[in-house]
């Protein structure tokens, strides 16, 4: 039975990942940050379809020490997913340092060194890591100067550690453009979210279960590396 670890894992995008990937024969395990009862629930569930195959990890990823004794836990993995990340607005008159780290640590930092401190036991098992990068790492969204900057960090990285790890670990991205729309301070109006879709050739957002089955093709792709595919509906040909 295959491994892989999700970061992020326990909602939105990250959860159906979670499900799709144990409903293809992978154990999972499930990080989250703060989502301890989101976590539970998931891993309660996929436990009950198959016993014993799902776990739960509590970490704060944009913290070094942290992210070492996540990694520290693990002695087998066939799939590193690098879901988890921060979204919000940054206007540039607005912003400060404390914003860029947050962002930065934990969209672009933390999974580097996660994809280093598991190298080993993915190179054991002839691996792949998958990034979730974003649209908006080659065109970016106004107001969100530092996530832009972040995602365009990751797809570096992808192509980056591509070449790096080769050829025993592959690594991969997807990205993602509409799916689920923002919450909380990253909210959208009803007007911002009409002109979201009216770019989108497909004329619709996409669901994360589109996520999910790309990652799913990338994980079973073993002469794929380096690649990042768009899942956009065609959005990026209106940008």
């Amino acid at each position: 039975m295959k491994t892989a670890l999700i970061t992020g894992g326990a909602q939105r995008i990250g959860a159906q990942i979670t499900q799709t990937l144990h409903n293809n024969d992978y154990n999972v395990i499930i990080h989250y940050r703060h989502s301890e009862k989101e976590a539970q629930a998931l891993a309660q569930k996929l436990n009950q379809q198959r016993v014993n195959s799902a776990t739960i990890v509590q970490a704060e990823l944009s913290d070094i020490s942290a992210l070492q004794k996540l990694s520290n836990s693990i002695d087998h993995l066939d799939v590193l997913v690098n879901n988890a990340s921060v979204f919000y607005p940054t206007p540039m008159s607005e912003t400060n340092q404390n914003d860029w780290h947050k962002i930065i640590n934990t969209n672009l930092m933390a999974p580097f060194f996660l994809s280093q401190s598991l190298m080993q036991v993915l190179s054991e098992s002839d691996g792949c890591i998958i990034n979730i990068v974003d649209i908006h790492a080659q065109r970016p969204l106004k107001n969100h100067a530092i996530y832009n900057i972040s995602k365009a960090g990751v797809a570096m990285m992808t192509k980056t550690l591509a070449k790096e790890l080769a050829p025993k670990i592959r690594v991969c991205g997807v990205s993602p453009g509409s799916i689920l729309w923002p919450e909380n301070e990253a909210e959208l109006t009803t007007d911002q979210k009409y002109k979201m879709l009216n770019k989108i050739a497909l004329g619709k957002q996409g669901s994360a279960i589109d996520i999910a089955n790309t990652v799913l093709f990338l994980v079973n792709s073993p002469y794929i590396t380096g690649q990042i595919i768009p899942v956009d509906g065609g959005r990026t040909l209106n940008q």
